[in-house]
């Protein structure tokens, strides 16, 4: 199976009020995430954050709309061009 390494930013509006439905998305989707940064701005009720993401493009995909579809989360994307074949789906026939 192809895979892909790339970047999610993700900016929530009103964090109070929808963090712990972001954090549920990331923890169920944990599976693609290399790395994670979050910059809370409590000042002006801001939340950033940024996932290291290596998997499918479906699977990226899926995670990335299902971000989207929360009220007052924007979600941006960046996948790289290099496709990564992961050893074990390599056949020696």
């Amino acid at each position: 199976m192809l895979k892909r390494i790339g970047v999610i930013g993700i900016v929530i509006t009103e964090p109070k009020a929808i963090v712990e439905k972001v954090n549920l998305l990331i923890s169920n989707y944990s599976y693609l995430i290399m790395g994670r940064m979050g910059i809370p701005k409590h000042e002006e009720q801001i939340g950033v954050i940024a996932l290291i993401v290596e998997g499918t493009t479906d699977d990226i995909g899926a995670f990335t709309g299902k971000l989207g579809n929360l009220s007052g989360v924007i979600v941006k994307s960046a996948l790289t061009a290099k496709q990564i074949i992961n050893k074990g789906d390599i056949s020696n026939d």
